[in-house]
């Protein structure tokens, strides 16, 4: 799991879906981690890995010029609805395809922990900022309080293989992926994002559209991962009969140092 082409088939497969049901979830993340790098007005952003292009939308509303990237053309496709005029491209969040330094501020939602290799993916994020520039990951927060987590684990024990969603999710891992990059990380913070959806055949619709579950399918069928997916899910039954799965999400910038001027001593 981790590379561009998998990644791309698997999360394009039901980008319908995903929009409808499971991208608003991550609003909140987006929104906060947004206000945590200050004014955008005329800054140059760059989202990887921008799915349907929320964050995107959400950051030219901000006053922001913005870029996208994404492994699935079908996202990239919807994202440029939401976002008409954006630099739009399908490539891989580990060599992005874009000039060194171009960009003010580099956001990855949830992304990076889908590479094949994440440090070298959040070192090509690096190395698209301008010096002084920022680079913020939102990732899932602590594993203990993130209910979905019980479906990603009966998922796995189905398909072992498939990509963990909180694979850099414990303690000190973001913060040592940017640091290792040459960031010093100038914010954390965490935010809520509660995932719920009226009825289990709608929370199926979205949560079924994920490149995780999308890799539990392809090996041990739609029926298996069903029956798993309505295990797991029917704890989080609420008394008017929708659904919550109570989650944590973390967000960390990181800042580039400026460039260090050469001594004009002669």
């Amino acid at each position: 799991m981790g590379s561009a082409k998998e990644q791309g088939r698997l999360w394009g497969a039901a980008v319908d879906d995903w929009a409808a049901v499971c991208e608003p979830w991550s609003r909140p993340l987006y929104a906060a981690t947004l206000a945590a790098v200050s004014s955008l007005a005329g800054m140059d952003l760059l989202d990887a890995g921008c799915g349907s292009g929320l964050a995107l939308k959400l950051a030219a509303d901000r006053g922001a010029r913005v870029a996208g990237l994404d492994a699935a053309a079908a996202m990239v496709e919807r994202a440029a609805d939401r976002v008409p005029g954006a630099d739009l491209r399908v490539g891989d969040i580990a060599d992005l395809p874009f000039e060194d330094g171009v960009f003010d501020v580099v956001t990855a939602f949830n992304s990076v922990q889908y590479a094949a290799d994440p440090a070298a993916a959040v070192a090509d994020l690096v190395r698209v900022t301008r010096p002084g520039g920022r680079v913020a990951l939102g990732v899932w927060g602590d594993p203990e309080r993130c209910e979905t987590e019980i479906l990603f684990r009966r998922i796995r024990d189905l398909a072992p293989s498939s990509a963990a969603p909180l694979a850099i999710s414990a303690p000190g891992v973001v913060e040592g992926l940017l640091a290792g990059a040459g960031l010093a990380v100038a914010t954390v913070g965490e935010v809520e994002c509660p995932f719920t959806f009226p009825d289990r055949e709608t929370g199926w619709r979205g949560q079924s559209a994920i490149g995780p579950l999308r890799a539990a399918i392809d090996a041990a069928g739609e029926s298996a991962v069903r029956a798993a997916y309505a295990d797991a899910v029917d704890r989080f039954r609420q008394p008017d009969g929708s659904y919550r799965q109570r989650n944590v999400f973390r967000y960390v910038v990181g800042r580039k140092p400026a460039q260090v001027e050469s001594s004009a001593a002669t």
